[in-house]
């Protein structure tokens, strides 16, 4: 049986041009680039070359990025830092219902502590509307923070308005773009960010590292506390192996963007038109067009995500019915629900994300075995059962 990787946006293999790089940062450039003697210049030099180069694929200034263990770490440290760092400006934080728990729940810890936050409303396709954002805004409002894109449904937010409201409010704005940074063209001036978070392994680079992107003026406080490493704002012995292997997976990501993003929107359209015309009562979800070149989202009416899932592995198709941080509760989606979606057909959702490896006929064999595994599970459900009956079907 063939085995499908469709879940490109809870994490990717490493490249292998990606793993050659790190390999010596295992081995013999073991030093700790803080040290003064030669295997740590070494290191000290693999840092700082890693950083320019990270730096001229943003469009920012080696001086502005700053190196972390991930996406996680890198949205805390921009929510915590800019509201201790701002505090006496004043309490108030600007974010969206669809955001990664990474934002929500940091945001929640905020209101904990005495902080008011406003959670934007979505339309249908889950984008926040510029406009909405002008009219939350108070005196009191020091931070913005929107995602680049959804990593559920993959739709595309209107950042660079958004990031030209707030710079004309006086307001700092950041977006989470872990899901974006690798998929689509991304300069951080254009985009008018103060603060952007991205992960390596969301683009064919290692776990555990990542990137926070703070523009050259903005105030912050650290995250974690410790020696004088990133410019005395991160204490920590960096993560030599990861991050030049983060750098080497965005060089890549970025080298061969074009033509990837072509081939798996190709493959992405060619998915959606082909489920949608097979089986009844499916919905996708997110923007038709202003969403990732490789996701897609749908919903079934009358079946549960995860029994879809289960199936679908015994398949060999491995897939998602939301973020992969969520992947243990129960609760259905809160990205499906922000969009308008009811409780019971948001539990019903199946994420596909492709990757540049994944083929025409991996897609057809998906759409093969996908309708009987829908019909299979509405014959056991007792929401269809009595949908067939108010229909008389």
């Amino acid at each position: 049986m063939q085995k499908i990787y469709f879940d490109h946006a809870a994490t990717t293999a490493m490249h292998p041009q990606v793993v050659e790089a790190m390999l010596p940062y295992f081995t013999e450039n073991f030093g700790n680039p803080s040290s003064i003697y030669e295997i740590a210049r070494k290191n000290k030099q693999a840092l700082d070359e890693s950083r320019d180069k990270i730096a001229k694929l943003l469009g920012a200034d080696p001086k502005e990025i700053y190196f972390t263990s991930g996406g996680t770490e890198s949205d805390n440290w921009a929510i915590k830092g800019i509201a201790e760092a701002y505090k006496n400006k004043g309490n108030h934080i600007i974010t969206s219902a669809i955001e990664h728990h990474a934002v929500l729940h940091t945001c929640e810890y905020l209101e904990s502590q005495g902080y008011e936050v406003t959670y934007l409303p979505v339309n249908e396709y889950g984008q926040v509307d510029p406009q909405d954002v002008l009219k939350a805004i108070k005196d009191t409002t020091i931070l913005i923070t929107i995602m680049y894109a959804n990593n559920e449904i993959g739709t595309i937010q209107p950042i660079e308005e958004i990031g030209k409201i707030a710079r004309e409010k006086g307001i700092v704005f950041h977006t989470d773009a872990v899901q974006a940074v690798g998929h689509i063209p991304i300069d951080v001036k254009k985009a008018n960010v103060d603060l952007l978070s991205l992960s390596g392994h969301k683009f064919h680079g290692p776990k555990g590292v990542g990137v926070l992107y703070i523009r050259k003026g903005v105030k912050i406080k650290p995250l974690l506390h410790g020696g004088a490493q990133e410019r005395g704002r991160r204490g920590g012995t960096e993560n030599v192996a990861g991050i030049v292997g983060l750098a080497k997976a965005l060089e890549l990501a970025l080298e061969n963007m074009e033509e990837n993003n072509k081939k798996m929107t190709e493959l992405r359209d060619y998915i959606i038109k082909e489920v949608t015309s097979r089986i009844d009562h499916v919905k996708l979800n997110g923007h038709p067009t202003d969403r990732l070149p490789n996701n897609i989202n749908f919903t079934f009416d009358f079946i549960e995500g995860e029994s879809l899932l289960l199936l679908l592995d015994m398949k060999g198709i491995y897939a998602s019915s939301g973020s992969a941080c969520t992947s243990g509760s129960l609760d259905p989606s809160h990205v499906l629900l922000a969009i308008g979606l009811p409780h019971e057909k948001a539990h019903g959702s199946l994420r596909i994300t492709l990757g540049d490896e994944n083929t025409k006929e991996e897609a057809d064999y998906f759409l093969e075995v996908l309708p009987s595994i829908v019909q299979r599970l509405r014959d056991m459900s007792p929401l269809y059962e009595a949908y067939k009956k108010e229909q008389n079907l």
